[in-house]
């Protein structure tokens, strides 16, 4: 397999400027410029740009990209993990598919709205009631208030450093390390600074039970797919809940 950057760029839907950009970052090299000068990719290339858009599409900065590109993780392992979020991804999308045609469907029909119906799959407070029924109103609120209040820049700087540490977790756990290794227990210290740094959790809060809510996180994790997509799927999801709970048991 051998494409011009003309023919990637339009079989992927981007355009050589950016092609041509991911190669001056030194993110994504052609495999060969022909004597025209033109660049060529090969199916290595291809496959490594395909994760570099899946990771643009999880809202990830160039930076942060190259940060979860730079490891090891053999490229069907990494890929595997995107297929478990653009799964719960796909779940999400059918709800707000189903419910903006039961919207369409009503108002034509001159029925009655059911608000409670109609914004299944929206936005980050999909994990409100959740939220509220483990920890309490104050802490969904806390949290809310906190994110509400931060800039693009700062989302983006959080978002980055989170799919940071996600990727170092699937790393981790497709490494052969075990969970009380001194690899993942440094992904568990940082996991817990990171924790303790959302406004609202119980992991803020002076005097919080960091340790009863660190190791409900990681029961969550295997419990919940969609938490568990974050680490490569089951079990990258039971890598990471055995290695907190190591950490917790010696540190918190």
């Amino acid at each position: 397999m051998d494409l011009s950057i003309a023919q990637v760029a339009a079989l992927t839907g981007t355009t050589s400027r950016t092609l041509r950009h991911y190669d001056d970052v030194g993110l994504l090299a052609p495999s060969r410029i022909a004597g025209n000068g033109y660049r060529h990719y090969d199916k290595d290339a291809l496959v490594r740009l395909q994760r570099i858009l899946l990771l643009r599409e999880l809202g990830l900065g160039l930076p942060a990209i190259a940060a979860v590109l730079d490891h090891e993780t053999p490229p069907a392992t990494a890929l595997q993990a995107h297929v478990s979020w653009l799964r719960a991804e796909q779940a999400r999308l059918g709800r707000q598919i189903v419910s903006v045609e039961r919207t369409i469907a009503t108002v034509l029909e001159g029925g009655e709205i059911m608000a409670e119906n109609m914004f299944d799959g929206f936005d980050h407070t999909q994990y409100k009631d959740e939220v509220e029924e483990r920890w309490g109103k104050d802490a969904y609120a806390r949290g809310d208030a906190w994110w509400s209040g931060t800039d693009a820049a700062e989302k983006q700087a959080w978002k980055d450093k989170v799919a940071a540490l996600n990727a170092d977790w699937v790393a981790a756990s497709t490494s052969g390390v075990s969970a009380d290794s001194a690899e993942a227990q440094e992904l568990a210290r940082r996991h817990v600074a990171w924790l303790t740094s959302v406004p609202g959790t119980p992991a803020s809060a002076p005097g919080g039970n960091v340790k009863g809510y660190v190791l409900g996180l990681g029961g969550m994790y295997v419990a919940d797919p969609r938490f568990g997509a974050n680490y490569g799927g089951p079990e990258g999801a039971a890598f990471v809940r055995d290695a907190l709970a190591a950490y917790a048991e010696r540190e918190l």
